[in-house]
């Protein structure tokens, strides 16, 4: 089968920093399905996967991507929920080889059913980003659960991208809270209007000042997507005491400390912890990921894929990784079929 992938890990202006290559095709067993890969996004996993880590032991070549759709074209002895010819999405697990290639195993308890309102490009955009907002909005900050004295308000810093533009969307459709995202430029501030936020404010001035000049009192809720270590301080000021912060990124020297005087909770959020460790609650993704789907059918939630850069191939998929490297990324990049 065709894939792409490499042997040593580098910088993506290297020749071999991804390969078309040829794998044999995976067989499944047990809980795993084989999946007919369509379509694949990219997010910052994948070229931080890339310049860091090596291909596994045993093996000559390292295949990374964790968002796909495609068709199921081969069941395990053990699959309950799935059956040859189903339409699928999911994210995969970043212990395993990624999707960047025609066939993919995944196990069934993370996978969901394709939304039927989007096409694969536009499908494959969500999965790993929704499950990520999912499990940060209801799973760590149980936004369900009121803070005392907070307004019912979260902060998404990072609103236009991946993972910024489908929280706004969740949090519009499966909360009440106030959302406030922050965005930069012209063009991303009204990207961010027209996923639903109800404030905007720019991550490039110092945010807490911006959120009090709203008038709506100290967010219950901080969720922040990118850039931490740039807004601490910030963050400490504007979130309410015993407030819930969130965060997803790896910000060096995050001092903890500076919240304990409000009492404020700190969680991190990593969608690929149930499939790490096979925790007992894994097919929780599967049932986030028809969730999320029903809603896309129902007309609530939209694709956040905003750029196609052609078919799964190394000189495409190189593209994908430049232009999300830059960190200029409005939405998802998306990448569609193998030649």
């Amino acid at each position: 089968m065709k894939a792409i992938g490499y042997k040593i890990p580098s910088p993506i202006s290297d020749r071999d920093s991804l390969i078309d290559i040829e794998l044999p095709k995976p067989q499944p067993e047990g809980r795993d399905i084989l999946v007919q890969v369509k379509a694949v996004s990219v997010n910052p996993v994948d070229y931080k996967v890339r310049r860091s880590a090596s291909p596994d032991d045993g093996s000559d070549w390292k295949v990374i991507g964790w968002d796909a759709t495609g068709i199921v074209a081969e069941v395990g002895n053990e699959v309950a929920s799935f059956q040859v010819g189903d339409e699928v999405w999911y994210a995969g697990s970043i212990t395993r080889p990624g999707a960047n290639a025609e066939f993919h195993l995944v196990d069934e308890r993370i996978v969901g059913k394709k939304p039927s309102k989007l096409n694969w490009a536009e499908a494959a955009a969500l999965p790993l980003t929704s499950l990520t907002a999912w499990e940060a909005f209801f799973d760590r900050l149980d936004v369900k659960k009121p803070v005392s004295g907070a307004a019912p308000a979260v902060l998404i810093i990072g609103g236009a991208g991946g993972v910024g533009s489908i929280t706004i969307q969740i949090a519009r459709q499966f909360t009440d809270l106030t959302v406030i995202a922050t965005a930069s430029r012209p063009e991303t501030q009204e990207f961010v209007k027209s996923l639903g936020a109800h404030h905007v404010v720019d991550h490039s001035k110092p945010l807490a000042s911006q959120i009090a000049a709203l008038g709506i009192g100290a967010p219950a809720f901080v969720f922040s997507t990118t850039q931490t270590a740039q807004h601490v301080d910030n963050i400490v000021e504007l979130i309410a005491p015993q407030g819930r912060f969130c965060l997803i990124d790896d910000p060096s020297g995050f001092d903890i400390m500076a919240f304990k005087r409000k009492a404020v909770s700190i969680h991190h959020e990593l969608m690929f912890t149930r499939a790490i460790y096979g925790t007992p609650d894994m097919d929780e993704q599967a049932r986030i990921l028809n969730e999320i789907s029903a809603a896309v059918d129902d007309g609530r939630i939209s694709t956040t894929a905003t750029n196609n850069c052609g078919q799964i191939n190394a000189a495409n998929l190189k593209k994908a990784h430049e232009q999300l490297e830059s960190g200029s990324t409005i939405g998802k990049v998306v990448l569609e079929g193998f030649a």
